[in-house]
């Protein structure tokens, strides 16, 4: 019975391991893992305090991607998906050097208070978005995404965007046309697809 309660240090750094070695405060309590005993570990040097509430273990090595993984475990709603110019990038749609990373939540959730460098966009409750994983992180699909970074892109980076995703089968035209109709502000996606459809 007391085992079953004890701290579960190595289940918790199980999952670390499944994260780039991230975990966050609410992953820790769910393996009864108290503050005092992760500041404990992060005083010894087992584990590293990133940012209230966002923790690593100690040395794991760094990767392309973890500003963004950072935020988005920093945001800690497990719906919420990475969006806009960082779903862009993690799909290899954008070679821009984004300054902050966009994250989409329910809109159940617009009182989040974001984290730095962390713009939190929001969209209605019963909506069904689509995701794809890039890099063990969430991210709305490339449809949507295209869509949602269009009014950030200059017009030649939108076309070649949508040209990528299109020839490296990422989404066809059909679906691209199906989410530009389903959502405002169709005119930059429609005029590229037009132009593509006559290549």
């Amino acid at each position: 019975m007391q085992d079953r309660q004890a701290p579960d240090i190595l289940g918790l750094e199980a999952e670390a391991y499944q994260q780039s070695g991230y975990f966050n405060a609410a992953q820790a309590r769910a393996h009864r893992v108290s503050r005092q005993l992760l500041e404990h570990h992060v005083r010894r040097g087992r584990f590293q305090c990133l940012r209230r509430g966002l923790y690593r273990i100690q040395g794991y090595p760094t990767g392309e991607h973890d500003d963004m993984r950072e935020a988005w475990m920093a945001v800690a709603i497990p719906d919420a998906l990475l969006s806009h110019e960082s779903a862009l990038a993690l799909l290899d749609l954008s070679d821009n050097i984004h300054d902050a990373t966009h994250i989409l939540v329910p809109r159940r959730h617009r009182g989040l208070r974001p984290p730095p460098d962390v713009i939190v966009h929001t969209r209605p409750d019963s909506e069904d978005i689509a995701a794809v994983w890039r890099d063990g992180l969430p991210l709305t699909a490339p449809a949507r995404t295209l869509l949602d970074a269009a009014d950030q892109l200059q017009p030649e980076q939108l076309s070649m965007a949508v040209r990528q995703a299109l020839r490296r089968g990422l989404l066809t035209a059909g679906q691209l046309e199906e989410e530009a109709t389903r959502r405002r502000g169709t005119q930059p996606i429609d005029a590229i697809l037009a132009a593509e459809s006559h290549v």
